[in-house]
């Protein structure tokens, strides 16, 4: 069985950096406020429940620093990143379904991983989604439900499934 090529496979986009003694996580408050994680949480949660939509948009450009576009949709409970919202960007006229988590962060044992997820223009994603750090999900694509996005999604491409496979590209 022939050796894995690592230079032909893309990684998401992330930054690293390497951390000593307990695991990253523990370590969080050395990376970020405590107050604005705290912050975060009570403006991320009056989103998640928030059904108004223009009124959940002004919190999440306003009060988290997200860039989200006109017309731009987030269902219920839809779980953005605590720590780092201000890396996350969505275009225009993009649906966020229900219960989706967005991460723009990961804290692993020995390292933690930052990157910007950029969303783009009229992008459907699925309810229970989950969207990894540092992926970019082209104009025009759709996520089906339940999708894990850990790598980038090419625009007009048809995905889902865990780990995330190209279904089929628009014929537009």
């Amino acid at each position: 069985m022939p050796l894995l090529d690592w230079s032909r496979i893309r990684l998401r986009n992330v930054e690293r950096y390497p951390v000593e003694g307990p695991n990253a996580l523990w370590q969080i408050y050395r990376t970020v406020s405590p107050w604005k994680g705290v912050k975060n949480f009570i403006c991320i949660q009056m989103a998640r429940y928030c059904p108004h939509l223009p009124t959940k948009n002004w919190i999440y450009r306003h009060m988290l620093g997200m860039k989200v576009g006109k017309h731009t949709a987030f269902g219920l409970m839809v779980m953005v990143d605590a720590f780092f919202p201000e890396r996350i960007s969505i275009g225009d006229n993009s649906i966020i379904g229900y219960n989706t988590t967005i991460l723009a962060h990961e804290y692993l044992i020995q390292e933690y991983r930052l990157g910007y997820v950029k969303i783009g223009s009229n992008v459907m994603i699925g309810a229970n989604s989950t969207i990894l750090p540092g992926v970019t999900i082209g104009d025009n694509a759709v996520v089906s439900a339940g999708c894990l996005v850990h790598k980038d999604v090419p625009a007009g491409a048809f995905v889902g499934g865990n780990p995330m496979q190209v279904i089929r590209y628009s014929e537009e």
